[in-house]
């Protein structure tokens, strides 16, 4: 939409919202932009602090207006839903700021989820911050969340990358460089890639534990848990996942001592056979707790070995 962000007209009509069957009137909002974490899945997910927002704004900005208006009538609010995406962010972000700058209550949501976590409005709440209006957050469901509590894998470190790169080789280049991280490592995938992603981790990352969660929250909610190579044979199998996808993937194992000298060795050729130096090296210090330069020096003096 690239008109004026407008206010709603008046009706003389309390903003409100309906749950439960009963319609409750929303509590007043202060001026500015509100973050407002939805539902990823199941509509009953919402909390009665986030109806009232989105009740008592005077617009919502939304990811998609179509998915938006869904949730919205089903709570029955009337607010009026703007577009505020990856295409029409440049533009909008000026006129919403100017709509701020006068006291405006506006409210910002995803298709799912929280705001800003894989989505375009951290440039907004950025140049909002920089001018000094002021910004609120409520909070909410989270995918990322929803999965690293149900994988079973460690939870008090943890790391969000988002979307992999989707071709094979800088997919391994990414999985290489986020190897040594100490905490779950926490992954977007789309359905069609994720037989062939999770491949490429149990390639670089060797010997993992991971998870994969699908439609969190739904009806067909699953999470299937396994090493990594264990998931990427079944998905290879079965039929292509469908719906919404987190991978998420163990911690480097720090609990045995180091691989040194010649264990150091034996894993590094047994490395070798199978992938590439840089993939060896990145397997081998992930499994190993080594520093990857001592492994990769290790490595360049094995191969260079008659």
């Amino acid at each position: 939409m690239s008109g004026p962000v407008s206010a709603p007209p008046a009706t003389g009509r309390a903003p409100s919202y309906t749950a439960f069957g009963l319609r409750a009137e929303a509590e007043p909002l202060a001026p500015g932009l509100h973050i407002v974490a939805t539902p990823i899945g199941n509509l009953k997910d919402i909390s009665f602090r986030a109806l009232s927002t989105l009740a008592a704004a005077d617009a919502v900005l939304a990811e998609d207006t179509r998915t938006s208006k869904t949730l919205l009538a089903h709570y029955g609010i009337a607010t009026p839903l703007l577009p505020y995406h990856e295409h029409n962010a440049a533009q909008m972000r000026p006129k919403i700021l100017a709509r701020l700058r006068q006291g405006g209550k506006l409210a910002l949501i995803s298709d799912a989820g929280t705001p800003l976590v894989s989505d375009p409005g951290y440039k907004l709440v950025a140049e909002v911050v920089e001018e000094g209006l002021p910004v609120t957050g409520i909070p909410g469901p989270s995918a990322v969340l929803a999965a690293l509590v149900l994988a079973g894998l460690p939870t008090d470190r943890f790391f969000f990358e988002g979307f992999l790169p989707p071709k094979s080789a800088a997919r391994k280049g990414r999985l290489t460089e986020l190897a040594a991280i100490p905490g779950t490592l926490v992954f977007f995938e789309s359905p069609r890639r994720l037989a062939e992603m999770l491949a490429d981790a149990a390639t670089v990352l060797g010997g993992r534990q991971g998870a994969v969660a699908r439609e969190l929250t739904k009806y067909y909610e699953n999470v299937r848990r396994g090493a990594l190579v264990e998931l990427a044979a079944h998905y290879a199998e079965a039929e292509e996942a469908r719906g919404e996808i987190v991978v998420l993937i163990g911690p480097p194992d720090t609990s045995a001592a180091a691989i040194q000298g010649d264990s150091l060795d034996e894993a590094l050729r047994t490395a070798l056979e199978k992938v590439s130096l840089k993939e060896a090296v990145a397997q081998v210090a992930a499994a190993s707790g080594q520093p990857r330069r001592v492994v990769y020096a290790r490595a360049l003096e094995l191969t260079r070995t008659p």
